[in-house]
């Protein structure tokens, strides 16, 4: 493990030598926990920790919700494996794979209230699920027959987002809505609401998340930037991407930021809890960085064996989000195997219904193409239509597939 190094980017004031290249990377990193700073209520061992500021944001955390937080872990990660699955047999497109970062949008779905609306970009099944989407409603996305077919006001979780870190503009722009509204601040919680934004490492690189951050900062909107940083930005590290950790950025716009244990879905849960109540009551925006590690693919398309070493993702699977809760469950609370035996069954039957969803998904008509262009039709486009069908039957006159 590396050690935590304080580092300072030397100028010409201070006068001091320029850090070497480990130097700076040692001090962005911290350590392989995620350093000093980590917010961590449950050890990779399986161990509860206390932290006086957010204890009472995981005071409910009884026998009953680790169960049910260990379900819906299991359960993500097994469509998930699905999905990866179904893409390398040819009934997808791609795949978005979302292994090892379970904790993080499980714990982050679980704090969200029922009137807050969440900003996906394309890995959040995890979030999806919490939200109410059903796993096969993502299908089509990667199939190439939909754009998601989900509401995404009667979910409260808008679709997905394909352009890196555009949701960070569409999140700050809902979010002022919601203050415009007067949906901040109110002395009744249950008129109050959020917004959260999801998007990872790689983004942070992008304008769009930059300019996320400047409006939502002035304007004072209530939303959350939930970054998870799974350490690499497709083949990029993450010291090529910042030199300073990424939750320290937000004190350049004026909001706070704060680093959790991105494997460690309790602290998830319970610093994204008191984040999106800090925006609910005013004192909005504010930055997470869930610290995680992506334990596939960035995508299906990707191969990531050719730029990071097999030793580092030997080291995080012993951080493993979804072991260290059934660690907790087994060692602290005497769950028996039943239990898992019911979760693992249920995982099965899920991963069942994927599948055969996917593999009888009809081919939209090729007139698709069509429909929900604009709200209503056109001369122009009503001859473009027209003349393509009569262009298509020409060819399956012909015998043409």
């Amino acid at each position: 493990m590396s050690v935590p190094q304080s580092w300072t980017p030397p100028t010409s004031m201070d006068g001091g030598p320029a850090r070497s290249r480990e130097q700076v990377v040692a001090g962005l990193k911290g350590t392989d926990e995620g350093g000093p700073d980590l917010v961590q209520l449950l050890t990779p061992e399986g161990e509860r920790r206390s932290d006086p500021r957010f204890d009472d944001y995981g005071a409910d955390v009884d026998v009953e919700v680790l169960q049910d937080l260990y379900r819906d872990m299991v359960l993500v990660r097994r469509f998930d494996r699905e999905g990866n699955a179904l893409q390398r047999q040819g009934q997808l497109g791609i795949w978005v794979p979302l292994l090892g970062q379970e904790a993080a949008q499980v714990g982050a779905g679980r704090a969200m209230a029922p009137g807050d609306m969440a900003f996906p970009s394309y890995r959040e099944h995890g979030i999806a699920w919490c939200r109410g989407v059903d796993p096969t409603e993502l299908l089509g996305i990667f199939r190439g027959t939909d754009h998601g077919s989900w509401d995404p006001k009667a979910t409260g979780f808008h679709l997905y987002t394909i352009v890196i870190g555009n949701q960070c503009l569409n999140a700050t722009g809902y979010a002022m809505g919601q203050r415009f509204d007067g949906r901040v601040g109110n002395p009744d919680p249950a008129d109050n609401e959020a917004t959260i934004c999801f998007f990872g490492d790689g983004a942070t690189s992008q304008g769009d998340v930059h300019e996320g951050f400047v409006w939502a900062a002035v304007a004072d909107a209530p939303v959350v930037f939930y970054c998870q940083n799974n350490q690499w930005a497709i083949s990029e590290p993450l010291e090529r991407q910042t030199r300073v950790p990424l939750y320290q950025r937000a004190r350049g716009y004026g909001f706070p930021g704060i680093r959790v244990d991105g494997n460690d879905v309790l602290a998830c849960r319970a610093v994204t809890r008191w984040a999106l109540d800090e925006c609910r009551s005013g004192n909005g925006p504010v930055l997470i960085e869930a610290f995680t590690y992506r334990m596939d693919a960035h995508t299906t398309s990707d191969d990531p064996s050719r730029y990071r070493l097999a030793s580092e993702l030997e080291l995080w699977k012993l951080k493993d989000p979804i072991e260290r809760v059934r660690v907790n469950l087994v060692r602290e609370h005497g769950v028996g195997k039943g239990f898992f035996d019911e979760v693992q069954a249920e995982s099965d039957a899920l991963a069942a219904r994927f599948r055969e969803f996917c593999e009888s998904m009809p081919a939209p008509p090729p007139d698709r193409i069509f429909s929900r262009v604009y709200a209503e039709g056109s001369p122009q486009l009503d001859a473009q239509r027209a003349e393509f069908l009569a262009y298509h039957a020409s060819f399956a006159d012909a015998g043409v597939a």
